[in-house]
C-alpha cells in the first residue's frame, strides 16, 4: 500500500476525518502497521500501555478477565481504535484485545497519539465521544445485570 493510499484510509476513519491530508501523510509515515494471526492478542489485560491501534481490516474482540476466564465486552471492526486508555490515562491495560480474524492495524505510540492530540483539537472531540459512546454502552449492560437478580 502507497503512503497516498493510506492516508486516504486514514481521511475515511472519523477520528481523523478533519486532519489536514499533509498531517495524515506525517501520521501514515510515522505509524507502523502490524497486523495479527486469528487468536493473536494485540495487548493483555494489565499490560502497560505504551501504543494506541487502529483496525484497517477484520475483526477483534476486546476481553476482561472474568472469575471463569476471559469475558468478551465487544468486538471493534473497521475503523474502531482500541488501546487508547491506556495511553491517556497512563494505567495498565484495562482489557485485552484477541484477532478474531485476519487484523490489520495502524499501531500508533504513545508519543505520537499524544502529539496529534495536542495538534488537532478535533481528534480529542473525536476520541472523547467514542469513550463516551464506550462508557454508556458499559452502564447499559451493568444495569442490565444488575436488574436481573
Amino acid at each position: 500500500m502507497t503512503i497516498d493510499e493510506e492516508v486516504e484510509l486514514l481521511r475515511n476513519i472519523p477520528l481523523f476525518a478533519k486532519v489536514d491530508p499533509a498531517k495524515l501523510k506525517l501520521l501514515a509515515f510515522a505509524s507502523e502497521r502490524a497486523v495479527f494471526a486469528p487468536g493473536e492478542t494485540l495487548f493483555h489485560q494489565g499490560d502497560p500501555g505504551d501504543a494506541a491501534y487502529i483496525i484497517i481490516g477484520g475483526e477483534a474482540d476486546v476481553l476482561i478477565n472474568g472469575a471463569g476466564g476471559p469475558i468478551a465486552v465487544a468486538t471493534v471492526r473497521k475503523n474502531d481504535f482500541v488501546g487508547e486508555i491506556a495511553i491517556l490515562c497512563d494505567v495498565p491495560r484495562t482489557a485485552s484485545v484477541r484477532a478474531i480474524s485476519a487484523l490489520t492495524t495502524l499501531r500508533i505510540t504513545k508519543d505520537l497519539f499524544l502529539r496529534m492530540l495536542m495538534d488537532f483539537p478535533a481528534i480529542g472531540i473525536e476520541v472523547m465521544r467514542v469513550l463516551a459512546q464506550r462508557l454508556e454502552h458499559t452502564t447499559e449492560r451493568l444495569r442490565d445485570a444488575l436488574g436481573r437478580r
